[in-house]
């Protein structure tokens, strides 16, 4: 493997990741994105995006991110393969271990995403992106008019109840045998809301449907005919790698930064779903921008020493 030293080195691929290259990459810094699965991150799974702007008749999850991807290219940004399991901070120098070696720079941009937990029941994977969606303010807005269910017991199964319950027919809210992690607020105002209905003690084992989702199985027996499911559980933090460096996140995992993007660790700097912010392809690209700009500033720092 190289001893190149990078002036950044970029930790995942998805829109965070691909815009903060694209600004590193045009302004002449050593650039490299590590990207241990596939460029473009869990927007892939994205069928149809329609609020990125400047796609006024949308665009695909997957086109998308070849775009941004072959824009970072084209200003010189590298790509590498690699799954990042260790970050060590040096000072002026970080060193990051992977499973190929170790890389080393100036700088490091965390944009690793975020993974929520799957049901792991029937026809979850069959029907992604055909009615099976993880994200109400995503997806929401396909769902006009038609019935869904929002699957999850955390505050944002909360807030997605509401999101959807102001575009879907009907919206049914399945917290799980768990019920409900606290006593949200927002729930007794949702409970009158006649589009609303609460099914409790129960869980899902079975989504099911043809071309696209049509119904769910209960474990009470019941089965509900709908149109879309939501499962909106709890985050997998992707944040463990950045324990020896000393990066400080919240009990979630979340990456804590400052409005720079900053990490509370000098040249470490954090965008996208890892931070738990927006959650949108939009923002992700936002605080991937103002994480190399800030980045680029910290190396410029560095070389007046």
């Amino acid at each position: 493997m190289s001893e190149d030293i990078y002036d950044i080195i970029i930790i995942g691929g998805g829109p965070a990741g691909l815009t903060a290259a694209i600004y590193a990459a045009r302004h002449n810094n050593k650039t490299l994105i590590l990207e241990g699965n596939k460029i473009g991150g869990k927007s892939l799974q994205a069928h149809w995006v329609e609020n990125y702007p400047g796609f006024p008749d949308g665009i695909s999850g997957p086109d998308l991110m070849a775009l941004m991807e072959k824009q970072a290219a084209k200003f010189g940004a590298e790509f590498s393969t690699e799954t990042v399991v260790g970050i060590a901070d040096f000072g002026e120098l970080k060193m990051l271990t992977t499973r190929k070696g170790v890389r080393q720079a100036k700088a490091v941009i965390v944009a690793t995403g975020m993974s929520r937990r799957s049901l792991s029941v029937k026809g979850e994977n069959e029907f992604k992106g055909r009615g099976v969606s993880y994200c109400g303010v995503c997806d929401g807005p396909f769902f006009r008019e038609k019935t869904v269910a929002i699957i999850g017991g955390g505050h944002e199964a909360v807030h997605d109840i509401e999101v959807l319950g102001e575009s879907a027919s009907k919206v049914y809210a399945i917290p799980g045998k768990k019920g409900f992690s606290e006593e949200y607020p927002e729930i007794e105002h949702l409970q009158k809301d006649p589009k609303v209905e609460f099914i409790y003690d129960a869980d899902i084992t079975e989504i099911g449907g043809s071309d696209f989702v049509e119904y769910v199985k209960l474990d009470n027996g019941q089965e509900v005919k709908l149109d879309g499911v939501f499962i909106v559980l709890e985050h997998i933090s992707t944040s463990t790698i950045l324990g020896d460096a000393g990066v400080v996140t919240d009990a979630g995992g979340c990456i804590l930064v400052d409005r720079d993007q900053k990490t509370n660790v000098d040249g470490l700097f954090a965008a996208g779903d890892c931070c738990c912010k927006g959650l949108q392809i939009v923002t992700a690209t936002g605080m991937g921008a103002q994480a190399a700009l800030n980045a680029m500033k910290y190396v410029k720092q560095l070389g007046r020493k």
